[in-house]
């Protein structure tokens, strides 16, 4: 397998990702081919990736997928110079308890693949203590190897100096010192994947961070580090909802995995996508139809007034199946109220009414034993997903889709609902992204 590192860290907020985005940028410019991954269920970071690297970001979730399945997703990395994988939160942040493969965090992931970490420190507010950390994390789980820091957030040469010599007596390398950039920022993360690749904002970053990580990053040392335990895999397979599959597809309808929209393919599978925002209908063709998570809410009355689109969308579901998540879910409900408290109707094909007046996070992992079919999915099968809005249920009168647990194995409220419309078709919606089957 191409060689891999994990760039991970310590908490959130240490610039991980600005660091992966220049790392990214800067080899693409040296002609290197990076393929790139994301640690857990995440959609804004992939879209990042994408962006700076030109290739598909794949997410890779130990808690959501088995062990053939990562392997198969991480040999989307033949044929590229190095792997680079994101990790997400601290490195051994996971969930509590065992999910298909592990709990989600960054170093079951770097186990797994034999990926060394580079270990991304904030040394703000800090020296020598600075190493006492990446040094604690070094030691922390037998099978995960830290290859070395990049220290960010560096105020003066005093301040690199103490620094550096604590990490040399820690016995850590120092693979690159980052100076504070206060020009350096992330764009507003209230990005799909649409919308990152028109972000001016975006891109600006991913030069600025590029340029800071070729000045201040030992890129050869880096590469050298790098190193794999895995075999290459065939690729998951993959059941697509239907052979012809209306894809919803815009600003407000964005959240789609890169791997299923690419198992769908490989399965054979026609991906047709439409704009609800251009006030386009689904494809009377397709055979199912899928609306995507995304951000309905900031583009309420935009779909309101979408006739075409909620037309076109009620008549297919008259005979035709349609599923929705989370934003698509909220979507074919009868209404979605904003944060300012004013009402847009939706699609109603389900009696779902919520609303963002209140905002209240649903976080985590989800798994879920369906009662009624899905499109791709019998009644019966467990799923593995995960779910993150912050939208209220009013009123949800339909029979619920599934039983549905977290992480932990509590039951959730929110089972999804499910309707059969009077001309035969299904309609369906789950507040969960799904990730994978679950066996």
């Amino acid at each position: 397998m191409t060689p891999g590192l994990i760039i991970a860290a310590p908490a959130s907020g240490t610039g991980k990702t600005t660091v992966m985005l220049g790392l990214l940028a800067a080899l693409r410019d040296r002609g290197q081919i990076v393929q790139p991954f994301k640690n857990g269920p995440d959609y804004i970071d992939p879209a990042f990736h994408r962006v700076a690297s030109g290739r598909p970001s794949v997410n890779l979730d130990t808690w959501a997928m088995g062990p053939s399945m990562l392997a198969g997703l991480a040999s989307a990395g033949q044929g590229a110079d190095l792997i680079l994988a994101e990790g997400s939160m601290g490195l051994f942040d996971g969930v509590a308890s065992k999910g298909a493969t592990g709990t989600g965090a960054g170093s079951d992931l770097a186990a797994l693949m034999g990926w060394p970490v580079v270990l991304v420190i904030d040394a703000s507010g800090q020296a020598q203590t600075a190493a006492a950390v990446a040094l604690g994390l070094a030691r922390f789980r037998a099978g995960v190897r830290v290859a070395g820091v990049i220290v960010n957030r560096i105020a003066s040469p005093r301040h690199e100096a103490l620094v550096r010599a604590g990490m040399a007596e820690a016995g850590l390398p120092v693979l690159g010192v980052l100076p504070k950039r206060g020009a350096i920022a992330m764009p507003e993360r209230h990005l799909g994947l649409v919308q990152a690749e028109e972000q001016p904002a975006l891109q600006a970053l991913i030069s600025d961070a590029g340029q800071l990580v070729r000045e201040n990053v030992d890129l050869d040392a880096l590469i050298a580090a790098a190193a794999s335990d895995t075999t290459p895999a065939a690729a998951p397979k993959i059941t697509p909802p239907g052979q012809r599959i209306a894809l919803a597809r815009d600003a407000a309808f964005s959240f789609v995995y890169p791997h299923l929209l690419q198992g769908w393919r490989d399965a054979g599978a026609e991906v047709l996508p439409f704009s609800p925002l251009a006030d386009e209908a689904p494809d009377p063709s397709a055979d199912t139809c899928w609306l995507p998570g995304g951000y309905p809410e900031l583009h309420g009355a935009t779909l309101a007034d979408a006739n075409h689109f909620r037309a076109g969308l009620r008549a297919f579901a008259e005979t035709k199946p349609v599923h929705g998540e989370c934003g698509g879910y909220m979507a074919m409900g009868e209404a979605i109220i904003d944060k300012g408290g004013i009402r847009h109707p939706m699609a109603g094909l389900l009696g779902l009414v919520t609303s963002y007046e209140k905002r209240k996070m649903h976080l985590g992992y989800r798994l879920a034993r369906l009662a009624q079919p899905i499109p791709g999915h019998a009644s019966g099968s467990s799923l593995r997903g995960h779910e993150f809005h912050y939208s209220t249920i009013l009123t949800q009168p339909d029979a619920p889709l599934a039983d549905v647990t977290d992480a932990n194995g509590d039951p959730v409220p929110e089972t999804g609902s499910t309707r059969l419309q009077p001309g035969g078709g299904l309609s369906t919606g789950t507040f969960f992204h799904l990730i994978a089957g679950a066996s």
